[in-house]
C-alpha cells in the first residue's frame, strides 16, 4: 500500500519546520516517519506532539513500564503498524516477550482500559469502571483517558495515512501466525 501524504523533506521545508527536524533529531538522533508527515502542518504536528506533555501527568502514578503496556494495548488494538512495533521495541528492549507479559494487576487494569476504549469507548462495562475507580482517583482517570485518546489518535492518524513502518523498527515487527498449509 502506498502512503497517500508525503513526508517533509527538511531541505524543502520553512524554518519554523527545520527548527522542529532539528529538535526531534537532537532528542532522538532521528525523526520518524510520523513526525515528518505531522510537519505538513505545524499545527496538526503540535497537537500530536501533546502525548509527551501527557504522558509526563500519567507516568508518575502507572510508571514507564505501564505507559508502555497500556500504549501497546491501545495499538495492538487499533492494529496500528507503528505504534504497536514502536512500544514492541520497548518491551523487547527490556527483555520482555510482548507477546506473553507477566502483567501486575495494575497493568492488566491498563491493558483492559485501553483495549476496550481503542475497540468501543460506548461500551467501557461499569465493572472495569469501578476497577478503574477503585485503584485510580477522577483526575487520574481523566488523564489516563485523554492519553488513550491522544493514541488513539496517533493511531488512525498513521492508519489513514499508511505512514510507513520506520526501517528501525522493522527487526521489532510482530510476526503473522504461521498456519498449516492445506
Amino acid at each position: 500500500m502506498a502512503i497517500r501524504v508525503h513526508m517533509v523533506e527538511e531541505a524543502e521545508a520553512p524554518e519554523d519546520i527545520r527548527r522542529e527536524f532539528a529538535y526531534q533529531v537532537e532528542k532522538n538522533g532521528r525523526i520518524t516517519n510520523m513526525k515528518r508527515t505531522l510537519l505538513q502542518s505545524l499545527p496538526a504536528y503540535r497537537a500530536y506532539m501533546e502525548w509527551y506533555t501527557l504522558r509526563d501527568e500519567i507516568e508518575p502514578f502507572i510508571g514507564a513500564r505501564g505507559v508502555v503496556v497500556f500504549s501497546h494495548a491501545i495499538s495492538t488494538q487499533t492494529d496500528c503498524l507503528i505504534c504497536s512495533t514502536f512500544f514492541r521495541r520497548y518491551l523487547i528492549d527490556s527483555g520482555e516477550n510482548p507477546d506473553d507479559l507477566a502483567l501486575s494487576d495494575t497493568e492488566q487494569l491498563l491493558v483492559d482500559y485501553g483495549r476496550q476504549v481503542a475497540q468501543d469507548p460506548n461500551n467501557v462495562s461499569d465493572a472495569l469502571f469501578e476497577r478503574l475507580a477503585a485503584r485510580f482517583s477522577e483526575k487520574e482517570i481523566v488523564l489516563l483517558t485523554a492519553f488513550a485518546g491522544i493514541m488513539i489518535a496517533t493511531n488512525i492518524f498513521n492508519n489513514a495515512l499508511r505512514i510507513p513502518l520506520d526501517e528501525v523498527l522493522e527487526c521489532y515487527r510482530a510476526q503473522a501466525p504461521q498456519g498449516d498449509d492445506v
